[in-house]
Order: structure tokens, then sequence, then C-alpha cells
């Protein structure tokens, strides 16, 4: 960020207990506070407002970055990437577009981390395809959402219902949850063996900050908003077929919507895969119009 020099050390070392610690020591900021050391920065390149707008958000790096355990990396390492895709959030930032920074920075944060365990994870063990990656960040929750739970291989049904959700074949389902087993790292996990403390109890209160949950509920709000954009520009034949196929919990089947609109399978699915390619190609530009305004 331009020459700036922190006092504080962003990058946790083998102690990170002690890190953790000393993060949340750091005060959040107000409204006004935070806008008035942003335009201190983008004005000026303040160091020291730089300093106190990344020191502010530090728990909220190391909350996302526990979101990305079980890849088999440090969390150290997670929570270093999402500080610097922080220090890049600060210096994008506009305050005059009227919200707040870490609803901006969360993106920047979770595109960091994200990167960094793509680039860490070989390609022999993840590789390149666009169902591989979808994979390998979504797997663990929707196994989660189904309750399966098994350490070692999917029931067959299982892996049925997931590849069913991402559209990727069974084979790729099995195939990255064999690479993915290990042991997590739990949160609730003594910080030594002579303590009694926790890993979160350093980190987070009971429940989410306002600032924290307010953050969350914008981000959701204006992917939404995107969505919905998207799907505007689709015929309305082109967005029951997308809502059917990929918007609902319980997606349709080829044969149901075949009927239902009394052409062919195949044809179901050249209008979803041409209305999602449209959804696709409407979200990116917005997001990227949205970057270079920012």
């Amino acid at each position: 960020m331009g020459s700036a020099n922190y006092n504080i050390d962003l990058s946790p070392d083998q102690n990170l207990s002690r890190y953790l610690q000393r993060i949340r020591t750091y005060p959040m900021l107000e409204v006004e506070e935070e806008r008035q050391l942003a335009k201190r920065w983008r004005d000026h390149e303040d160091p020291e407002a730089a300093e106190r707008m990344v020191t502010s958000h530090l728990r909220l790096v190391a909350k996302i970055a526990m979101g990305f355990q079980g890849y088999g990396l440090p969390l150290g390492e997670l929570i270093s990437e999402g500080n610097v895709g922080m220090m890049q959030a600060i210096k994008r930032f506009d305050p005059e577009r009227g919200f707040r920074l870490s609803t901006y920075a969360m993106w920047w944060i979770r595109a960091a981390i994200q990167e960094y365990i793509l680039h860490s994870w070989s390609l022999v063990k993840m590789g390149t395809t666009a169902a591989q990656k979808k994979l390998f960040f979504n797997l663990r929750k929707l196994k989660a959402r189904i309750q399966a739970l098994e350490d070692g291989d999917l029931h067959p049904e299982n892996v049925s219902v997931i590849a069913g959700w991402l559209k990727v074949p069974e084979a790729e389902v099995i195939n990255m949850n064999r690479r993915l087993i290990g042991p997590d790292q739990s949160l609730n996990a003594p910080l030594r063996d002579d303590s009694e403390g926790e890993w979160l109890d350093w980190l987070v209160e009971e429940k989410d900050g306002q600032e924290i949950v307010l953050a969350e509920r914008q981000e959701l709000g204006s992917r939404r908003k995107l969505l919905a954009t998207a799907m505007r520009g689709l015929t309305d034949r082109e967005r029951k077929i997308l809502s059917e196929r990929r918007l609902n919990e319980a997606p349709a089947t080829l044969q149901d919507l075949s009927l239902r609109f009394g052409i062919s399978r195949e044809r179901v699915r050249q209008i979803e895969v041409r209305a999602f390619e449209k959804v696709q190609k409407s979200v990116k530009n917005a997001v990227i119009e949205q970057h270079i305004n920012a």
C-alpha cells in the first residue's frame, strides 16, 4: 500500500494464539471515524490512517480465514493471505460510495485466500477444470448440508445428490472427496496442553458483532441484486428453466421440463446452458465494472 510502514506484524508467527489475542485489542471503528480515515488515506496516503483501518479489521480477516480450514494449510498462512487482501481493499476503497469498509473488503479477503489455496494445492491434487474448482470449494459445505459425516468414501446416494447439485460427474465427487479427507483443526482445541483456553476464545465473542453481521447481510444483498439484474436479461422460458435447474433446492430433471415445455430433453439442456452463460457474463461484467469504478 504505497510506502506505508506499519507498526504491527500482519503475519501471524508460530505463536498463533498470541497473534489472535493481540488483534482483539484493536478497537472497531465508528462509521464517521472510518470515513475520515479512508479519506485521509485516499487523499494523502496517510500511513497512520491506513494502519488504523487495517488493524480494526484483523479480526474479520481471521474469522473469514477460519472458514477455509480443512484444505491442509496452516491457519496462520491463510490469515496472512487474508491480510494481504485486506490491504488491497483499503487501497481501492472509496468512502463516498456509502458502504462500510468491511462490506467491500470481504470480497478481497476471500479472493486472496482462495487464490492462495488454489496455488498451494498442486495440479496433481486438484486439477484445473471448472468442475474440480467448483468441487474444491463447495464439497465440504454440501456434505454438511446433507449430513454426510462419514470419514471415508461417500455413500453412492450422497455422491449422486452432490453431483446433481453441482452438475459434475459422480467420479469427480468421489475423487475430490478422497483428496480432501483429513483431520480438521478444531476451534475448540486447547491453546496449550496446560491451558483451559480455546482457540475460539481469542477471536470471537459468543455471537458476531453488528459490523460483521451487517457486512455479511449487505454482501448477500449485493449478490442477490446482481443475480436479479442478470436474470431480467433472459427470456421468460430461459428464466424458468434456469431457475428450475440451478436455483431450486431440489432441481427439476430434464425429463420434467421436457414434458412441461413440450420440447426435447436436449433442447432443455441447451436452453439451460445458454441462459447460465448469459447470467454468468452479466454478473461478471457488473462485478468488473464495480471494481473499476471503486
